[in-house]
């Protein structure tokens, strides 16, 4: 088997197991995370709690269940959206105008020079009672975005002198029209590989924000949350409250990585 295909095959299995878990899980665990059972604080795993429970004995498993649930349904459409957004200002900035494109250069070059997590933990903490998951959403998909936009730039640049580019143009093809037809086919495996690294990059921006309080708010739970949580009681040595979440997120990250890989050396081939 090829090195291509087995990255290929672990992260859409890596990936697949994720989002099994944590979508598909809470149906066939229906224990409630947010009941408190005073009696079994900080208990071990056992035949009752698979993953022990917490420090007010919440069931440790059904707790991871919903952190997943809450993790990725932020950091999925705020991939999404900086996705969406990176390509059209790319696009746009590739088809258009000289003038209009050095416009559009210099203020990326701003977005760039700007350490994303800082950002992050300034625009959040700005927020008094938190923000909420749609301002998670938006704030992420905002800040993650330019990296890709740059990247669809050059990729325009270097097509838009190929010989069926001009052909169009010449037949009175329009910048939508192109863009549509021609260059988003060409560079569909670049933008396929570079969407599996924005996946990753939410995930671990909301889990760091959440680790700092900051990401999704209580009475939720997320993965990073569970691990600032975890950490707190550290001293009492609740290794099943801080692996799981760890090893889940950790999971998200390899499974972007290796779905990227393989696609990245496909295109390599090419």
């Amino acid at each position: 088997m090829s090195e291509r295909r087995a990255s290929l095959i672990a992260g859409l299995g890596l990936g697949g197991f994720v989002l099994a878990f944590s979508f598909a899980g809470r149906f066939l665990y229906r224990a409630d995370p947010y009941t408190i059972h005073p009696a079994h604080a900080l208990q071990a795993p056992d035949w009752a709690f698979p993953l022990g429970t917490d420090e007010l004995g919440r069931d440790g498993l059904a707790l991871l269940l919903a952190g997943g649930q809450a993790t990725l349904e932020v950091a999925l459409p705020a991939a999404v959206l900086a996705f969406v957004t990176g390509l059209a200002y790319g696009l746009l900035a590739g088809l258009g105008p000289g003038w209009l494109d050095k416009i559009l250069m210099r203020l990326l070059d701003v977005f760039l020079a700007l350490p994303s997590l800082v950002l992050l933990i300034f625009f959040a903490a700005l927020a008094r009672n938190g923000l909420s998951n749609t301002m998670l959403v938006l704030l992420l998909g905002f800040i993650t975005w330019p990296g890709l936009a740059r990247l669809v730039r050059n990729e325009v640049f270097a097509q838009r002198r190929r010989d069926f580019i001009l052909a169009a143009q010449q037949a009175g093809a329009g910048p939508f029209y192109l863009a549509r037809v021609h260059l988003l086919r060409v560079i569909a495996p670049v933008l396929v590989v570079n969407g599996t690294f924005l996946v990753g990059d939410t995930i671990f921006a909301l889990s760091a924000l959440s680790f700092l309080g900051l990401g999704v708010q209580p009475p939720q739970v997320s993965w990073g949350s569970l691990l600032q949580s975890a950490l707190d009681i550290i001293a009492l040595a609740p290794w099943w409250l801080l692996l799981p979440p760890g090893l889940l997120v950790f999971a998200s990250l390899l499974a972007a990585s290796l779905l990227g890989r393989g696609v990245g050396r496909g295109v390599l081939r090419r």
